[in-house]
């Protein structure tokens, strides 16, 4: 693959790490390495360790054995006190959107840039202006959640995602709620992020229809070990 220019940071590193959940080795000697603007698939059945692997990314999950470094944390030494600036520089986009349900749209991002540290209003608003412009959600900010679609919800979830200009994205089947057209939607929505913000996007799946459509690099989960493939050998 040629090497494009600003490419070549490394936003996910984890060497012969072992993913450990309630005493239980779910994953062992894994090895991953995503580079920034990167597009990769997150695949395995149901149990497979697809959501244990994505909480030690975002330190929900403590890394207990081996090397792991996220957007430049190293997450065998990540503290409390880590935890909320680690996440300022990733995006996490869940299934069931995670909106509050209580405030408009606009609202539920303020909520976001003033829980990381943003004051200035005027900044507030063009940040705000910007992110809902790039997920073409802009005429919405003054609705609740329960007016909008679940795709326009989750559009509203990626925008907040990118609020802080991460360097990942990380998308726990982030379709597992939509139709096919909206998911290939969210899809493409997800894949031009990573080509033009040059921001990695880790995303979990098990929609194969969209692996299929849109084929890429993935890591797979599969008896408890991780192999990084291409998803055109799932179709051969």
């Amino acid at each position: 693959m040629p090497h494009r220019h600003g490419l070549g940071d490394d936003v996910i590193v984890l060497k012969n790490a072992k993913i450990i959940q309630k005493n239980f080795t779910v994953l062992s000697d894994v090895n991953i390495n995503i580079k920034t603007g990167k597009f990769c698939y997150l695949i395995g059945k149901t149990g497979s360790g697809k959501s244990s692997l994505l909480k030690v990314l975002y330190g929900d999950l403590p890394l207990k054995q081996g090397i792991g470094k996220v957007v430049g944390f190293d997450l065998s030494k990540l503290g409390a006190s880590d935890i909320p600036p680690l996440r300022r520089k990733l995006g996490i986009v869940f299934q069931d959107f995670q909106l509050l349900t209580d405030r408009t749209v606009e609202k539920n991002l303020i909520f976001v840039l003033r829980a990381t540290g943003w004051k200035d209003k005027n900044l507030i608003n063009s940040r705000i202006d910007e992110v809902l412009d790039s997920v073409s959600m802009k005429t919405k900010k003054h609705k609740m959640p329960h007016e909008l679609s679940g795709g326009e919800q989750q559009r509203v979830a990626i925008a907040r995602a990118l609020l802080n200009h991460p360097k990942l994205i990380l998308a726990d089947e982030p379709t597992g709620n939509l139709d096919p057209e909206t998911s290939n939607e969210i899809m493409l929505l997800l894949n031009s992020i990573s080509k033009e913000r040059n921001c990695a996007v880790l995303m979990a799946t098990h929609d194969y229809h969209m692996i299929q459509n849109y084929p890429a690099e993935a890591i797979r989960c599969e008896d408890g070990k991780v192999f990084t493939m291409n998803t055109t050998e799932l179709f051969e």
